[in-house]
């Protein structure tokens, strides 16, 4: 099973050659030639949500915005539909009222952050999954290593199979060896299957600081590969950001 964190680039018509209309090509491309079954996206303004289910009629396509109003950002996942059956499926806030819409930790910047969460089952392999998908704040570290164990520690609690497999996936905004990313040691039964990816954040390849924020963490799976999708067609990315792929079998 392929499983892809893609941070797809909010969309505010702002990167001149890499503005989202020139992409689209590119990354319908790459989906379509590698038939991931779980596509974990990021950033995913209403209108980029829209177009994902228009165009990618093989898969399904859940989550909801981030604001009040269920508007702004949202951290979607789309699954292939003739692959992977929903079972379960909820969007909860970063924060310390997680069903509060638009709630925030109090050292957070000012845009809210979700996750989406949803229980899968693979028909092929009969085989039933958790994925947990989320993009932490961009500002503040605390939140941030607030928001990761949030979300460890909402996985523990899983009622409806609770030792099914899981996949994490996301823009975490922080390195593997920061304070925030620690919290995956504190959970020894989790793996991330993405450490020694490198760097997935690469601004185009502008002046901005490249670094390796993007993540793909698992438990109860093997892993047999991991790769970033670098494809760039006369100075055009897929995004700001190298989507991660694993291809994952449970143990």
């Amino acid at each position: 099973m392929k499983v892809v964190s893609f941070n797809i680039r909010c969309d505010f018509n702002q990167d001149g050659e890499n503005n989202f209309c020139f992409r689209k090509s590119l990354i319908l491309e790459r989906i379509r030639r590698e038939k991931a079954e779980i596509l974990c996206f990021q950033e995913v303004l209403p209108h980029v949500a829209a177009w994902l289910k228009e165009a990618l009629p093989e898969y399904y396509v859940i989550g909801c915005g981030r604001s009040e109003t269920l508007e702004d950002e949202q951290t979607a996942i789309a699954y292939r539909r003739d692959r992977i059956n929903l079972i379960e499926m909820e969007t909860y806030w970063i924060s310390e009222t997680p069903y509060m819409p638009a709630s925030r930790y109090p050292d957070q910047s000012i845009c809210p952050r979700v996750c989406t969460e949803a229980l899968f089952e693979d028909f092929s392999t009969k085989q039933v999954f958790r994925v947990a998908n989320t993009h932490l704040d961009h500002e503040g570290a605390g939140a941030r290593e607030r928001g990761l164990r949030q979300v460890f520690e909402k996985l523990a609690q899983a009622r409806l199979f609770p030792q099914a497999p899981v996949i994490i996936t996301g823009d975490m905004n922080a390195e593997p060896d920061s304070r925030e990313m620690a919290v995956i040691k504190e959970y020894p039964e989790y793996t991330n299957v993405t450490e020694h990816v490198g760097i997935t954040y690469h601004g185009y390849r502008r002046a901005e600081n490249p670094c390796c924020i993007d993540y793909i963490v698992t438990k109860g799976f093997t892993c047999e590969k991991v790769e970033k999708w670098e494809d760039e067609k006369e100075g055009v990315f897929l995004s700001d950001h190298y989507p991660v792929c694993a291809e994952l079998k449970a143990v």
